[in-house]
């Protein structure tokens, strides 16, 4: 009877050992599924960038003015970051570091927005079908798509109307050649055609390319590394938090991309002289003619003053805008009370 009861025993064990690993693969499955869909949908990134590069615009927008001064400055009459803004306000006024502002603000609106919400589609493209998660790799290369479709479509044109802009000396607007964005934009168009408008395209595509590879990257490590913070995971930072990871995570790109920096300033500053000729004649032309003409150091002009700008610019928009997608992530990914 013994024997007869053990066999009879060993076909139901088997099977409960078996419907226990089913439930087990299911709800680990089941884990998995949940985890690859909670992400962030595109057009919430987008918006999280947008709020943040309002703030961070009205905020850093002297600094910007300082770097671009710097880097026109070829015969010195700046002699550091202090001495260009208290010659800029002695001079001209207080509210001259504040010149190209509105192109400036909706440049970075629209640029987060077009880089927070590509970036997003991209990474979408390189994620994990079963893990939903996106390696280093996948991020590096959504990071430099999203640059190089911001560069070509946002920042180029701005940024060009920007530094006009900002290169105009004087106390009198009367006697300035741009008298806003809209007539500097016309007047560039009607004077160089609309290619006018996207001078310095090519370093502009290498620099934001390059720069937001390395940004996206090393924000999401940092988040990682820092406070363990994983996107889906129903987590918000505290605006300190983002605002650490930011700043860090925007101090490598000004030290890789300084040439393209310099020499886009120079190329979208540049204006045809009376014989209708240009002094630089595209960007590997311009790197040439600033080495041997202004030495090497030249072309990390402006470092310091954009080292004071992105990191903290970042710092501000990484901390409004984790916000905005921590907001989301608690409220729709886990459905947890705000």
């Amino acid at each position: 009877m013994l024997i007869t009861n053990k066999i009879k025993e060993e076909p139901v064990t088997a099977e409960a050992r078996r419907g226990a690993e089913d439930l087990v693969e299911m709800s680990s499955s089941a884990k998995t599924d949940s985890k690859s869909q909670a992400s962030i949908p595109p057009y919430m990134k987008a918006i999280s960038g947008s709020l943040g590069g309002v703030v961070e615009a009205c905020c850093l927008q002297p600094i910007d003015v300082i770097k671009t001064r710097l880097q026109l400055d070829r015969g010195g009459a700046y002699k550091g970051i202090a001495h260009c803004g208290s010659t800029v306000v002695r001079t001209e006024g207080v509210r001259a570091l504040w010149k190209g502002l509105t192109p400036f603000a909706t440049h970075l609106t629209l640029k987060y927005t077009l880089r927070m919400g590509s970036n997003a589609m991209f990474q979408n493209v390189f994620k994990d079908s079963e893990t939903g998660k996106v390696s280093n790799h996948g991020r590096l290369l959504s990071g430099f798509g999203a640059g190089v479709l911001e560069a070509l479509a946002i920042v180029t044109p701005f940024e060009v109307v920007k530094i006009r802009l900002q290169q105009q000396k004087g106390l009198s607007p009367e006697l300035f050649k741009y008298k806003g964005p809209i007539h500097c934009a016309r007047t560039i168009v009607r004077e160089e055609s609309i290619l006018g408008l996207w001078s310095g395209a090519a370093p502009t595509v290498m620099r934001n390319g390059t720069n937001q590879a390395v940004m996206f990257t090393a924000k999401n490590s940092f988040d990682v590394l820092l406070w363990n913070k994983h996107e889906g995971d129903g987590q918000a930072l505290q605006p300190w938090q983002s605002m650490i990871s930011g700043f860090l995570a925007g101090t490598a790109g000004p030290f890789c991309t300084g040439p393209f920096d310099v020499v886009k300033t120079r190329l979208m500053a540049q204006t045809r002289d009376g014989e209708g000729g240009l002094k630089y004649k595209g960007m590997v032309h311009a790197i040439r003619t600033i080495y041997a003409e202004e030495g090497l150091v030249a072309l990390w002009r402006g470092l310091l003053p954009r080292l004071m700008r992105i990191p903290p610019g970042q710092a501000i928009m990484w901390a409004v805008a984790d916000q905005v997608t921590g907001l989301y992530e608690k409220r729709y990914l886990l459905n947890a009370p705000l």
